[in-house]
């Protein structure tokens, strides 16, 4: 499974992305597990962005949902958390 993240805007308006594939990790039914909550929308759909709040793009093997600061679920935040720290 590849899974990447892209967080725009903020502040300074600065992109980061990571990604990662999964295949062959010790943890990958973790990530897996994860990235399928993660592509579920937040109940009620997206909801706008906040000024200078952050916007990401989380793409799963194809698949991608939008979201922004600071309405993602909590999947959503803890992958874009961990994947940005582990593709850092």
């Amino acid at each position: 499974m590849r899974i990447e993240v892209v967080r725009t805007g903020g502040f300074a308006g600065i992109e980061r992305r990571a990604e990662v594939d999964t295949a062959g990790r010790p943890d990958e039914d973790e990530w897996r597990a994860l990235a399928q909550l993660a592509l579920r929308p937040a109940p009620g759909g997206p909801a706008p962005g906040v000024r200078d709040g952050f916007s990401y793009r989380i793409t799963v093997d194809g698949r991608t949902v939008h979201c922004h600061d600071p309405h993602l679920t909590d999947a959503q935040r803890a992958l874009v958390t961990r994947l940005l720290k582990e593709g850092a």
